[in-house]
């Protein structure tokens, strides 16, 4: 529920939330749906609800405890945006992050006109990165939406990409996350869609990671665009 993580562009998860529901193309194959599945087989009590939205209060102040700073994926099991989470319970999730200045949130929602309208009750202080789920031209209104919320860094995940979006208006947006789907019934990815959306990048001066090639075994492809990799964050560009 709150430790080290394997997701490339993170190194901790916390999941004060878990569960959620599908709202675009890109939930179709869920990875957290189906662990959720797995873990409640498992007789795991934190998801005993399955994938339904379950709040774990007991979570709130988890980050707390660790002093070492960690780049933290906030609810990769969830959404903390999510309709059925009360403002109040977002509100206290907020108010850790905002008292643990040494780590860096990273929050991902599909949500951001909710964000937007709960961004008067929340500070969001320079260590909350704000991002988005754009998986497709489909969504693309959520990256207007996502500028209207106050954070300092604001990015978008681009997992799994499953069309090509081209001219991205990327003022405001900080990073930009890209990854081919991975696990059962993995959707592919063409190569020049990540590269229209890395050399748009290069271009805006927003910093570019590129997170897999994916597949149904995604370890056989890697993470190598054109012979190199690219780990670029948004604190090499934003001075902190």
């Amino acid at each position: 529920m709150a430790g080290n993580s394997s997701i490339e562009w993170t190194e901790a998860t916390w999941n004060p939330v878990t569960g959620c529901n599908k709202v675009s193309d890109g939930c179709k194959h869920c990875y957290a749906e189906r662990m959720a599945k797995r873990l409640h087989a498992m007789g795991n009590p934190r998801y005993e609800n399955e994938f339904n939205v379950t709040l774990h209060h007991d979570l709130i102040d988890a980050p707390k405890k660790w002093i070492k700073p960690k780049k933290i994926f906030v609810n990769s099991m969830s959404d903390l945006f999510h309709e059925k989470i009360p403002s109040e319970f977002i509100q206290q999730v907020f108010k850790t992050m905002n008292e643990t200045p040494q780590h860096s949130y990273q929050v991902l929602t599909k949500r951001p006109e909710r964000a937007v309208d709960l961004s008067d009750r929340l500070s969001f202080t320079p260590n909350i990165w704000m991002g988005t789920s754009v998986e497709n031209v489909k969504v693309i209104n959520r990256i207007e939406l996502l500028k209207q919320v106050p954070a300092k860094v604001r990015f978008l995940s681009c997992e799994p990409l499953l069309g090509p979006l081209d001219d991205l208006n990327l003022t405001s947006i900080h990073w930009v996350i890209v990854g081919g789907e991975s696990g059962p019934g993995a959707r592919p990815m063409e190569a020049d869609w990540v590269r229209s959306i890395r050399d748009q990048c290069k271009t805006q001066k927003v910093a570019f990671f590129f997170k897999q090639w994916g597949g149904v075994q995604k370890h056989r492809y890697g993470r190598e665009l054109d012979n190199r990799t690219y780990d670029e964050y948004p604190n090499e560009i934003l001075a902190y």
